[in-house]
Order: C-alpha cells, then sequence, then structure tokens
C-alpha cells in the first residue's frame, strides 16, 4: 500500500503498512480519547443523575415551606437541581400553567442538550472506523494481487501473504477504534438518559406540589372570562 508523503520512519512497521487509512484512524482515536475525557470531567463536575438540592426543596414544598424550598435550591449545582430551581422561580401569581410548562422544558432541553455535546463524534467514529479499516484493506488487497499479477509465473508465495497481512492492519485498526467509541458512546448516552428520567421524576413531584396553585389560578381566570365586571 502507498503512503502519505511524510516521513513516517518513526512509526512502527505495521503502522507504515496500513497507509493512509491508518492516519485518519490515529487522528478518529486521539479526537474520541479527548471527546471521551472531557465527557468524563463534565459528568463527574454536572452529576446529572445527583439531585440534593431538589430533593431537598420537594421535602420542604411538602411541608408547605417554600423559602426553605428556595434556600435550597439557591446552591443548585446539577442539571436537574437548576431546573427545578427555575421551575419553582417561575411559579408565581401571573404566570399561567401553560407559560410555566413551556418555559420549564425550554431549560430543561438546554440543560440535556449541553450535557449530549460531542456524543456525535463517538457515534461518528464507532460507524466511521470499520468502514476506513475495510477500505484500507481493499486497496491493499488491490495492490497486493497487482503485485502477484506483476510477477506472473514467478509468483513469490511470501509477496503475496506479506500484502494480505498489511492490507487486514487496517481493518484490525478500524475495529480497535471503533468498538471503544461505541462503548463510550452508549456510556455516554445511557448517563444522560438516566439524567432525563431523574429530571422528569423531580419536575412531576414538583407539578404535583404546584398543582393546587395553578388550578387556583386557573379558576379565577374562568370566574374573570365568565363575569367580565369581576375582573374590576
Amino acid at each position: 500500500m502507498s503512503t502519505l508523503p511524510v516521513d513516517s520512519s518513526f512509526m512502527p512497521q505495521w503502522f507504515q503498512a496500513g497507509g493512509p487509512a491508518m492516519w485518519l484512524l490515529a487522528l478518529l482515536s486521539v479526537l474520541s480519547l479527548a471527546t471521551l475525557l472531557a465527557k468524563a470531567v463534565q459528568f463527574l463536575r454536572s452529576r446529572p443523575a445527583s439531585t440534593p438540592a431538589a430533593d431537598r426543596a420537594l421535602a420542604a414544598l411538602a411541608q408547605g415551606n417554600r423559602s426553605d424550598a428556595e434556600a435550597a435550591l439557591s446552591t443548585a449545582s446539577t442539571p436537574t437541581d437548576r431546573v427545578i430551581a427555575r421551575a419553582l422561580d417561575l411559579a408565581r401569581p401571573g404566570v399561567s400553567a401553560t407559560g410555566w410548562q413551556e418555559e420549564v422544558l425550554r431549560v430543561a432541553r438546554a440543560e440535556l442538550e449541553a450535557l449530549r455535546g460531542g456524543l456525535r463524534l463517538l457515534e461518528v467514529t464507532g460507524t466511521l472506523a470499520p468502514l476506513i479499516g475495510l477500505l484500507g484493506t481493499v486497496f491493499g488487497m488491490i495492490n497486493a494481487f497487482q503485485a502477484m499479477q506483476a510477477a506472473g509465473s514467478q509468483v513469490d508465495p511470501a509477496l503475496l501473504s506479506g500484502g494480505i497481512w498489511e492490507a487486514l492492519v487496517t481493518t484490525a485498526a478500524g475495529l480497535v477504534v471503533a468498538i471503544p467509541a461505541l462503548a463510550a458512546f452508549h456510556w455516554c448516552d445511557r448517563t444522560i438518559e438516566q439524567g432525563r428520567h431523574i429530571m422528569e421524576d423531580r419536575l412531576a413531584r414538583l407539578r404535583v406540589q404546584l398543582n393546587g396553585r395553578f388550578a387556583s389560578a386557573s379558576e379565577a381566570h374562568q370566574e374573570t372570562e365568565a363575569d367580565p365586571a369581576h375582573a374590576y
């Protein structure tokens, strides 16, 4: 197989034998590893499945103490805690149930989207790396059989076997890059899904706590519409 027009003498023989496909796979592996490390640090800091402030706030609301709930959420540091803090802050007179729900959903989507950043690269690497490796193998096999054809009747079995193993190197490299990338993608995706389910659970519990307030506001609004004079 042909190699890139750069000095690659410092690379191992098996890497050089893989040709251009190996350089592309090496680039994907570096990018995937950097993405995985960045996501691991992000998850350690944000803790998507942790809801300490939200749990304290919901417990305070269950006892009818809103001030303690707001105080607990003042230290919100996880995605779910921040969403619950925003939801409770919006639950004030003058805010309709529909407006409250739309704003809370917007904030929740923004928090989840921030957690998903970079996952596309891991998914693309897991999909493309085996194909790149297979493409490199195909080109390597073509070169090997071309060399065998050029040798004519003086075919050296070592020439053919050497060309084949060099061609297969890229397939192996593609799988080595793809398998960890896919595993990392599914781990990150599962972590985010777990955080999303927990966020939905805490929001549902908060909605139950606030349901009376919104119901009262809705009834008052219906009364005003039924009797316009009541509004003055």
